[in-house]
């Protein structure tokens, strides 16, 4: 299996992305008013914007799903760009080797 490049990820994201806003926006079509009361505070949560730290890998799926629920959704070369500068971040604290890492070129 070959390995996949950071703009593979980021389109990957980008469309798991579209695929959750299209869930959000057919149950708004149902229930007007869910992105705005439900949706968009739960999203907030996950993503951990109101905490104050540094954005982490983990939230990243969140804050872009958030960008798609406003104006501009945003594009995959903004979604490389950010996702390259996620990745060769240092991390808050060195990594602990349990043996159980994921390889995913298997």
């Amino acid at each position: 299996m070959s390995s996949l490049t950071t703009e593979q990820i980021a389109e990957l994201l980008l469309g798991v992305a579209r695929a959750q806003l299209a869930m959000a926006d057919a149950i708004e079509s149902s229930k007007a008013g869910f992105k705005a009361t439900h949706l968009r505070s739960n999203v907030e949560s996950a993503a951990r914007i109101k905490m104050n730290r540094p954005e982490t890998l983990a939230d990243f799926p969140s804050r872009l799903l958030l960008q798609m629920l406003g104006r501009n959704a945003p594009t995959q070369a903004a979604v490389t760009v950010a996702l390259k500068a996620l990745l060769n971040a240092p991390s808050a604290a060195a990594p602990v080797d349990s043996g159980d890492s994921l390889d995913m070129t298997k």
